[in-house]
């Protein structure tokens, strides 16, 4: 497999403008921040409870136990996340349920249109999810107070939690190539899927893509924040040795 260079994924802060954080240079008072932040936390709550949940499900699907037990891990690091995510907003007086109400059906419409065939997208579907939610996480890095980039920062360390997906799915394409083209388009998919969502909902919640715009930026910033995550979709296929 083709080395794909230096990872624009190590640092949380490489190719992300520096907008600052709650209290240096947002435009928003507190109600508005306060709204978005509620929205930020509800969608990343839900998101890690369905990917928990999902992981869970495809752990079923897989062949080992090795795998079986690998697959339990991440969703147990994604619950774990969800918990540590609800108990910050119960923190605030908000209410998780409430707070993650608003994006159910966008992320129920998300996994029925990406439920995996086979074990092999299931691993896939795991290792993209897992990344889209790593670079989100980063991209709102510079926009947060500092209690609640505090619950967030153990989702930015240099772990990789899935990687052991990546030896698995290349093994798999190396053994049958013809595996290679189907999961290269499953992978892409994955990634128009979650952006095409991810519309949705800033468009939906007025509050949160204001959060996204940031202070002093335009609705630019937002177009190349989905670019950002596009080439970084585009690095884990490469590692995966799938066709971006």
């Amino acid at each position: 497999m083709t080395d794909p260079g230096p990872d624009p994924m190590a640092d949380p802060a490489q190719g992300s403008p520096v907008r600052g954080t709650k209290g240096e240079d947002t435009a928003y008072d507190d109600t508005a921040y306060t709204a978005a932040v509620t929205d930020l936390l509800g969608v990343l709550a839900h998101g890690a409870l369905m990917a928990s949940l999902r992981m869970a499900a495809d752990a079923e699907l897989a062949p080992t136990l090795r795998l079986k037990s690998a697959l339990a891990g991440l969703a147990f690091g994604e619950y774990r996340q969800f918990d540590e995510l609800t108990a910050h907003m119960r923190s605030r007086g908000i209410d998780p349920e409430r707070a993650m109400q608003p994006f159910v059906v966008p992320f129920a419409a998300f996994h029925e249109r990406t439920r995996p065939s086979d074990w092999l997208e299931g691993l896939v579907k795991a290792y993209v999810g897992e990344g889209i939610a790593k670079d989100f996480y980063r991209e709102l890095a510079g926009v947060l107070d500092e209690d609640t980039l505090a619950v967030m920062t153990p989702v930015l360390d240099d772990r990789d939690e899935a990687a052991f997906i990546v030896p698995v799915v290349s093994g798999a394409t190396a053994a049958d190539p013809r595996l290679a083209g189907r999961l290269s388009l499953w992978g892409r998919r994955l990634m128009g899927e979650a952006l095409s969502q991810g519309q949705v909902v800033a468009g939906e919640r007025e509050a949160l893509a204001n959060l996204l715009v940031g202070a002093g930026a335009d609705l630019t910033w937002v177009g190349e924040m989905f670019a950002r995550l596009r080439e970084r979709h585009q690095v884990r296929m490469t590692r995966l040795g799938l066709t971006p």
